[in-house]
Order: structure tokens, then sequence, then C-alpha cells
């Protein structure tokens, strides 16, 4: 993507790595919209904080996250013994996995990056593997996200309204996006459509970054309540929705996805409006035999008692104008429940948005060779 960056349009990605310093690289997307930073950690388990942290989120990005601190952390080790750096890539692998649980494709990449670098024979060579594998899918995500646009662009219908949930972006991803790439590829045809993004409480992901980064591309859009989408479906000026996932489970179709994805699948399926989930291959779980056995994560209570944002008024000290804060909005005795993430049955969904077609959820396992899965 392109962003507006003092003045001038510029190509970034959401996460990329520095070789030299042995870094990583990130957009703060905590600070969006209201500055753009790039931020870097200096080893694996500050890499691992910035996923735990949401400084990088969205399930492909984070999984190139963690492909670069898993090369990151190889490059660490000191010491020639592959046996002691076994151990210590085990360690790595665990900090970085156990960094946000729900989403598969961290697993899935690191998974990856171990299997190309198994193939050598010092620890040097594994070093120097590991680095190029993430680099590898960290180009072969952007190359599938091309895809999900081109295979989703026909679903894009001139003057159509779409409705999306949180933020499947080029932000969530390395590039284009997963969600929004049948959007951007549609637009690059021409035509003309306005896009509904939910808030999505607590983070706002929807209000904060999706509006950003269709502001950035010049899409119609406008942000709405999470409540706000029933009553526009019920009025019908909700034609589509497309969300994205952080873990679809291969064998029965179920949709893993941010915290009030499966309320918009309910609806969409009362008022028979189609509900499509976009995916890169690395976010398939074909192990798992039922959703319930999803890891959910249970995130502070904070994010749903309070709220971040920039000050713009103040009637002290102008000292803070600008600065991020965080507000509470809840009763100050109250606590709270905040699950991160929920689960869609296959029955809601309309199609899935592969790389390699759109496929019904109840087809993925008959169809798993051509989505990369097992035998």
């Amino acid at each position: 993507m392109r962003v507006k960056v003092n003045g001038r349009a510029r190509p970034f990605r959401s996460v990329w790595f520095d070789a030299g310093r042995n870094e990583v690289a990130l957009i703060e997307q905590r600070l969006l919209p209201h500055e753009f930073r790039i931020v870097a950690t200096p080893d694996h388990r500050r890499t691992a904080a910035a996923i735990r942290d949401m400084v990088v989120r969205g399930a492909p990005a984070i999984a190139a996250t963690a492909a670069y601190g898993l090369a990151q952390g190889a490059r660490e080790f000191r010491g020639a013994g592959l046996g002691a750096f076994a151990r210590h890539i085990r360690q790595v692998f665990a900090t970085l996995r156990d960094a946000r649980p729900t989403a598969v494709d961290p697993v899935n990449a690191m998974r990856q990056v171990q299997a190309v670098m198994a193939a050598g024979k010092t620890v040097a060579e594994r070093q120097a593997l590991a680095l190029a594998a993430a680099e590898e899918f960290a180009n072969q995500s952007v190359e599938e996200c091309r895809a999900l646009g081109k295979h989703g662009a026909r679903l894009i219908r001139e003057g159509m309204r779409v409705l999306t949930h949180c933020n499947a972006g080029w932000l969530a991803c390395v590039d284009i996006g997963t969600a929004t790439a049948p959007l951007y590829a549609a637009q690059a045809q021409g035509r003309s459509f306005h896009v509904f993004c939910d808030e999505t409480r607590p983070r706002a992901q929807g209000a904060s970054l999706t509006a950003w980064e269709l502001a950035q591309q010049g899409i119609s859009h406008q942000v709405i309540a999470d409540n706000a989408a029933g009553h526009l479906m019920q009025r019908g000026e909700i034609d589509l929705v497309i969300v994205g996932s952080d873990r679809t489970l291969g064998r029965t179709g179920e949709v893993a996805n941010k915290i009030g994805t499966y309320t918009k699948a309910v609806l969409a399926h009362r008022h028979q409006i189609p509900f499509y989930v976009a995916i890169p291959f690395s976010t398939i779980d074909w192990n798992l035999a039922s959703g319930r056995d999803i890891p959910i994560e249970e995130r502070a209570g904070e994010e749903v008692l309070g709220a971040w944002g920039i000050i713009q008024k103040t009637f002290g000290t102008k000292s803070s104008l600008g600065q991020r804060a965080y507000v509470r909005i809840a009763n100050p005795t109250s606590g709270a429940r905040n699950p991160g993430f929920d689960v869609t049955p296959a029955e809601l969904v309309t199609g899935l948005i592969t790389p390699a077609g759109i496929f019904k959820p109840r087809d993925l396992w008959k169809s798993r060779r051509l989505l990369g899965g097992p035998a």
C-alpha cells in the first residue's frame, strides 16, 4: 500500500526485516489513525511482546512477524553446537507462539521456517536459511492476498454496500489485505461502492485502522457502531459482508475471527445477505476437528472498561493536547469479560475466498490438496 507521510505517498509493508541490525520493523498500529510511526524490535522477546501487545495485529501480519522473529531468534544464537541451537529454537518458537494463541497463522509460518532451516548442516547455514524462509513466507503472503483480491473482486458489483468487521486490510497482512483485497481489486477495475466499517469494540480496529486504510485508498466509507449493522441490514442498506479470519478449520469450515463476527453472520443469515470470509492458506487449521477446541484469547478487562484516543480538548494545561490517553468509560467498581474472538459455524458462511478460488466451507477438506493441506 501507498501511505501519505508528510504529504508524500510512499509504499509500505506492515512488517519487514532489517538484517543488518537483526531487527523486525513494524508499523505501530496502536497509534493509528493519528500518528504513523515505524518501530523496531531488537530481539525475539520484544518481537513477541509486539505481537502480544498489538503493536502489530491481524493473523497474516503476526504470522510474518513470528516468522521474522524466529529467524531473528536464530540469528541471536552464539555458538556452533546444533543440539544447543535446537533447544534455543524451541524456546524462541514457544515464546512467539504463546504471544497470541487464537490465530494459527504464526505457528504455520514458523513451522514453514523450521522445515527449511532443517536442511542446514551448520548453525550458520540454518541461521541463513531461517531468514530466507521468513522472507519467502512474507512475499508468499502478499501474493496470496493478491490472489484473494482477484477471486473476490467479482463479488463486488457497481454501487454495492459492503460491511466489514475489524481490520483485515494491508495492516493486518504484509500487504494488500484479505477482506479488503477484493475491495482494492474492484476499485482498480473501476467499480464504485460504499463500505460500512464496524467500529469493532473494544479495540476499535474498524474505526481506527480499516477506516484509515480506506481513506488512504480513496474508497467511500462510513464507520458504524457495531450494533447498527442489524438496523442497516433490516432496511436493505447492506448487500454483502466480507470479513477475515484468525483460524478456519479445514475439517469443518468453522471460522474463528474477531469477537462480533458470529453476531454479524447470524444477522446476515437472518436477512439473506451473503457472508464471505477471506483467508490465506496460512489461516487454515487442518488438525482441529471442532471449533470448540480453538483457544479463545481472553484479553484484559480494561479494554472494555475504557478506550484509547488522542486528546483534542483540554480545560487545563495545553501540554497534553495531541497525546494518546486512556479514558475510563465504565462504572469505576465494575469488572469486565473480554473474549477476543468468537467462532462462526460453517452453515452461516456463504463462501471462503482463498488464493485458489472461492469454496463452500464444507468443501475445504475434500479440496485440501488445492489449498496446501495434507495428502
